[in-house]
């Protein structure tokens, strides 16, 4: 059986677990609903995080797959070199897109964190000198659990926290942009040493439909 490195079943390990505990949590809730008339307070902002991260680590595993939607029809046509030619131009605009991405994800988060966001309106320059701290901020309804007592000597310069500080949520934002970033930059290496000849075209449906035409003619061959 093949090693796979650690970095290219983490969106998968991560996205299952996802699932997992949003469909637990939910299923939970509502027995809680219309078993014993209880409700859990916390269950529908948390499902709400683990969708947000749900839909951002699965676009860059949208990338891996090559499961993002694509149109083909024209590049088909063009002969081995300038397809390849039109693969390369069009991850670069993905990785400048994804560079972007990264340093706006980078700059939302950062001052939660007690971090400096980026100087510079499109491509960062440096890092901010001075901000306004806002690792006391929580959400509204997650409370804290002890394990993660220690965040609040780190971030909340030892005062209580009631709930989680919104650093924990909204960290998806700079891994997943820099996961993406980094799925684009293999797919850039893949075209360039001639593994591949274009960046994404999925094709669930023809897919499908040649599965399905097999499988009657497969019967009608019974």
């Amino acid at each position: 059986m093949e090693k796979r490195h650690f970095i290219d079943s983490l969106e998968e390990t991560v996205i299952a677990l996802i699932l997992g505990l949003m469909t637990a949590i939910t299923f939970a809730n509502v027995i809680a609903r219309y078993v014993f008339n209880s409700n859990i307070l916390w269950a529908l902002e948390l499902t709400v995080f683990l969708f947000a991260w749900l839909v951002l680590l699965g676009a860059s595993y949208a990338v891996k797959k090559g499961a993002h939607l694509g149109v083909d029809v024209f590049i088909n046509y063009l002969p081995p070199a300038p397809r390849r030619i039109m693969a390369l131009i069009t991850v670069a605009v993905c990785i400048a897109f994804s560079l972007l991405m990264l340093k706006g994800a980078w700059d939302y988060w950062a001052n939660f964190a007690n971090l400096p966001a980026t100087e510079g309106r499109w491509f960062p320059t440096g890092f901010q000198e001075k901000f306004r701290a806002k690792g006391w901020y929580e959400v509204n309804d997650i409370p804290l659990p002890g394990l993660l007592l220690w965040m609040q000597d780190v971030f909340n310069d030892g005062d209580e926290y009631e709930m989680i500080p919104r650093l924990l949520p909204y960290m998806v934002l700079p891994f997943a942009m820099a996961l993406m970033l980094f799925r684009f930059v293999q797919a850039a290496i893949a075209i360039w040493v001639g593994k591949s000849d274009r960046l994404i075209a999925s094709h669930e449906v023809e897919d499908e439909l040649d599965e399905i035409k097999a499988s009657h003619d497969k019967q009608g061959a019974v």
